[in-house]
């Protein structure tokens, strides 16, 4: 081959490659951010049911099956709700019994693969809680955003809004307690969401866009006659109700923010999403690229939402060290710098979204005595 023959081949050799590169690249980080994800996160391995019986379960032995705490156990066609580490049951060293607390859908038969979710509940709040709701549509900008709504004896709405990697089911894990404190409840599914607008480029934001969606059921709840709201978000649904609480027209009916494993470093969050959808390690660099060109300068208006400076009401935060998709170091500084409205609550050993699953007891607690004033 001559000399310029063979430049010319290697030339479009590397740009062949190059292109093929790019084009992963992009590909994974549409598998990070396509909207909706409700699938593993870092953090879930899947775990082997060996048996289950009355009252209890036998999962592989691992820091995830050995949690404090309640959870979903999902699956391939099966739900269900597992408690505690049930103590002296007849364990090996490769496995442990949990407390089964019931099985919502399918069947927990041996070989089964599974994993823990923060997500307790299938279905509406009727089906699911035998609590009576409305089906209520939120005019948004996209087009109207459905929810849930729970009505109650006070003047102050709670607005429950999801984060990554669940739907508005999550929510439901409070809605017992908040019913019991006689919140009126808006439990919202915003753009992406089953029944609510597609995202125009079928991407999540992580928050960044998809608080206008809260901003409207903001609007929503004054116009039906709210008088202040509380936004109690989790993951990405923290980050909306950041953003909302500093750049809602109607922000100063917003009278207290409950932020559970918020996302406050969009970046760091976006990595961990990529490694979570099975990136390969080299092309994880690249996807992250991909993600921030194809979506937006989030990490910039989110980290402006969530300086201390720019915090207005009082903020309760539920997070801990052992959160790997939003790490919470942001968490504590911005409760360290303003300790006159910021509330950090520390969770350990809950992943993230599931610091009322590691404590539901401790954590309702803790939110009664915030809510108390503010209602």
């Amino acid at each position: 081959m001559r000399p310029a023959t063979a430049t010319a081949a290697a030339v479009t050799t590397l740009i062949g490659v190059g292109a093929a590169t790019v084009a992963a690249g992009r590909h994974a980080s549409s598998a990070a951010l396509r909207a909706p994800a409700p699938r593993a996160l870092p953090g879930d391995p899947r775990l082997t049911v060996h048996g289950a019986g009355a009252g209890r379960v036998t999962l592989t032995r691992s820091l995830a099956s050995l949690r404090p705490g309640t959870y979903g156990l999902t699956g391939s066609g099966v739900h269900a709700v597992v408690g505690p580490v049930l103590g002296g049951a007849a364990a090996s060293a490769d496995t442990v019994v949990r407390r089964l607390d019931r099985v919502a859908d399918g069947g927990l038969a041996p070989g089964a693969r599974v994993r823990f979710t923060p997500q307790l509940h299938e279905g509406d709040p009727a089906t699911a809680l035998g609590v009576p709701f409305s089906d209520v549509v939120v005019p948004g900008e996209l087009g109207g955003l459905p929810a849930w709504f729970v009505p109650g004896a006070r003047s102050t709405w709670v607005i429950t809004v999801h984060g990554i990697g669940t739907t508005r089911e999550h929510p439901l894990n409070l809605l017992g307690f908040l019913r019991e404190q006689r919140f009126p409840v808006l439990n919202l599914a915003y753009r992406g969401d089953a029944g609510a607008p597609r995202s125009p480029d079928g991407l999540s934001h992580l928050g960044d866009s998809e608080w206008r969606d809260l901003d409207a059921a903001v609007r929503h709840a004054v116009r039906h006659g709210a008088e202040r709201v509380v936004v109690h978000g989790w993951s990405t649904g923290a980050a909306m109700a950041l953003r909302a609480a500093a750049g809602s027209g109607l922000r100063d009916r917003i009278a207290g923010l409950v932020l559970d494993s918020p996302v406050l470093d969009w970046e760091v969050t976006l990595r961990a999403l990529v490694a979570a959808r099975g990136t390969p390690a080299p092309l994880r660099p690249l996807a992250v690229r991909a993600a921030l060109g194809r979506t937006g300068p989030h990490a910039g208006r989110l980290s402006g939402a969530a300086e201390p400076w720019a915090v207005r009401v009082p903020t309760l935060i539920f997070h801990g060290p052992d959160d790997t998709l939003a790490p919470w170091q942001g968490s504590r500084r911005l409760a360290g710098e303003r300790p006159d409205l910021v509330t950090l609550h520390t969770v350990d050993r809950a992943p993230h979204g599931a610091m009322w699953n590691a404590d539901p007891t401790r954590y309702e607690e803790v939110l009664r005595r915030f809510l108390t004033p503010l209602a």
